[in-house]
């Protein structure tokens, strides 16, 4: 069996960690630090062989992270290794995939290019935000899902669950763990009873006295979980789990949710934060194995 030599960045030391863990394999020291005037140093500390995986997220900081990156990726190359399998497991930049209106940057593409030019040689991320990136490479890219993680989680601390989206655009992650779970899933939906009064309930299930499960793939600012959450209770939910793949969670988005009647946040580790409890670090190594 060949032995990988896995490099975590600054983003993603534990979970690189845990990687490695689960493959078996080296885990490569690397220091990174930030010179006074906020430029990024980065040195690679270890004998770097032929077979290195470099795991480094590029969420918040993205611009210091990814700049990280992009100097791991070609001091590898430089060190003369042509296998560089790169897992981002949160991929930043990745909401703008097309030009919505004319004189857009399509940051998505561009940092694509620069991953490829830094040395990558092939990608593997988590629920990307549109699969469509993928095809933004010209190298190898694998779009993994965490729901399975996710999945095993709500099994092992909530009984006789009910998932929701929060709208019909998560629909398929909530289906995809219910049919994992083997449980109902529905999704939160809007009618327009007047011209001025709307009203937001789930489309086909009675959720009272029941234990429902929110899935979506990030949460950022927290608005569409608060009003989930808010829907869920007017309806007498029993308990209510919030889920995400992403746990961006922006300024008191957590606390907001919290507020909103949430009794539980979960997050996988693609980021770091404090609901960050579900590892992906098996599904990665399964993967790259």
């Amino acid at each position: 069996m060949v032995i990988l030599m896995i490099i975590g960045g600054s983003s993603s030391q534990k979970l690189a960690a845990n990687i490695a863990h689960e493959m078996g394999d080296v885990l490569c020291p690397l220091e990174s630090r930030k010179f006074p005037d906020g430029e990024r140093y980065v040195r690679i500390k270890g004998e770097v062989e032929e077979g290195v995986v470099v795991v480094q997220s590029t969420g918040y900081p993205q611009d210091e992270n990814l700049m990280e990156l992009f100097l791991i990726l070609k001091t590898i190359r430089d060190m003369g290794i042509s296998n560089i399998c790169t897992v981002i497991p949160y991929f930043g930049y990745g909401r703008q995939e097309k030009s919505f209106n004319y004189g857009e940057a399509v940051s998505a593409d561009v940092v694509c290019q620069l991953i490829e030019f830094a040395g990558a040689s092939s990608i593997y991320s988590i629920n990307l935000h549109e699969q469509s990136i993928c095809d933004l490479f010209k190298i190898p890219a694998y779009n993994l899902s965490a729901m399975p993680a996710i999945a095993n989680y709500v099994k092992d601390n909530v009984e006789d669950p009910v998932i929701i989206a929060p709208d019909k655009g998560a629909l398929g992650f909530a289906q995809e763990v219910a049919s994992l779970l083997n449980c109902q899933c529905d999704h939160l939906e809007k009618i327009r009873l007047s011209p001025e009064k709307v009203e937001t309930k789930p489309k086909n299930l009675d959720i009272e006295g029941r234990d429902a499960v929110i899935i979506d793939d990030i949460i950022s600012t927290g608005g569409t979980i608060v009003n989930a959450c808010s829907i869920l209770k007017e309806h007498q939910a029993s308990r209510i789990v919030v889920s995400c793949v992403h746990p961006v969670l922006v300024g008191d988005a957590l606390l907001k949710i919290f507020a909103a009647g949430a009794d539980d946040v979960v997050g996988t580790d693609t980021l770091k934060s404090e609901v960050s409890n579900v590892s992906v670090a098996s599904l990665v190594a399964d993967a790259l194995k």
